[in-house]
């Protein structure tokens, strides 16, 4: 990984780099209906899940409420959100990922995603639960956790407050997962393929998937300069190659503070985390 791709937090470099607590996840298939806020919505279906990925796909979101990465103009972070985005009318989703889990004991979620906003301008960024409202039914994948967590706890080494597994109690069902945080400058693709090698992981899928990297560099040369990025996985694997090595193939949808969407496979090695990187790792 080029050393120069690296973005000093405002606080030390925690450990563990990888966070990773063991689960039984389970599919889950259903949809929104119109009228309730995002978050409340999902806390319905849900019931008293407190660990879950999920992935929209159709439906609109009106009243919509989300912001852009941004720069910061203090210290306090590496990187910050732009003021919040209403746009007037129903926004259509073209497809969204969402970290679902608890804050301060309630519900809470991180989305990011792409849309048409209702003046046809394609966007992308962070979805704001609990203000935005479902306006057409969304339709919903879930892999919903048994023995893991994401709970919401100030991060001192990026000083915000962020998603990370937690076990909770033994699950019902031998582990098929694992719950996973990565924490800043390591490469997405490099620390997955570790994981996998370090625990005896010979194929894995991703679900969810909700992140920030630095920039971004594609495998088929394209580059995104500006670092702050906001991104979510479309498709992931991690499996051996024909010479026996672990390698990553990620998928991603990204917008950075300049307002630019691209989409690609990430090149390995070469793609940072910027903030965090949440997600499941479903190993069978």
């Amino acid at each position: 990984m080029d050393p120069n791709r690296r973005i000093a937090q405002p606080g030390p470099a925690l450990e563990p780099r990888v966070i990773a607590v063991p689960a039984r996840a389970t599919l889950r298939e259903f949809s929104l209906a119109p009228g309730d806020i995002l978050l409340d919505a999902l806390h319905h279906a849900l019931g008293d899940c407190s660990g879950a990925v999920l992935h929209l796909q159709g439906g609109a979101f009106g009243p919509f409420h989300y912001v852009m990465p941004a720069l910061c103009a203090t210290s306090e972070h590496a990187a910050f959100y732009s003021p919040v985005f209403t746009p007037e009318g129903a926004t259509t989703i073209e497809a969204a990922r969402i970290t679902y889990g608890l804050r301060d004991g309630a519900p809470w979620l991180h989305c990011h995603g792409f849309w048409v906003e209702p003046d046809g301008r394609r966007n992308g960024g962070h979805v704001i639960p609990d203000l935005t409202r479902v306006a057409e039914a969304i339709n919903v994948c879930a892999w919903t956790l048994d023995g893991a967590a994401f709970v919401a706890r100030h991060d001192p080494e990026t000083n915000f407050t962020l998603l990370a597994p937690e076990p909770t109690a033994t699950p019902a069902g031998s582990p098929n997962a694992y719950a996973i945080r990565l924490r800043p400058n390591q490469d997405i693709c490099g620390a997955l393929e570790d994981f996998c090698t370090a625990h005896g992981i010979a194929s894995a899928t991703i679900g969810g998937g909700v992140a920030s990297i630095i920039g971004a560099v594609f495998d088929d040369g394209r580059v995104c300069t500006p670092f702050a990025t906001e991104i979510f996985i479309q498709h992931g694997t991690i499996a051996r190659n024909a010479s026996g090595q672990m390698e990553a193939a990620l998928d991603i949808g990204l917008v950075n503070y300049q307002g630019d969407l691209t989409q690609g496979r990430l090149q390995r090695g070469a793609n940072p985390v910027l903030m965090t990187v949440e997600l499941v790792l479903l190993t069978r």
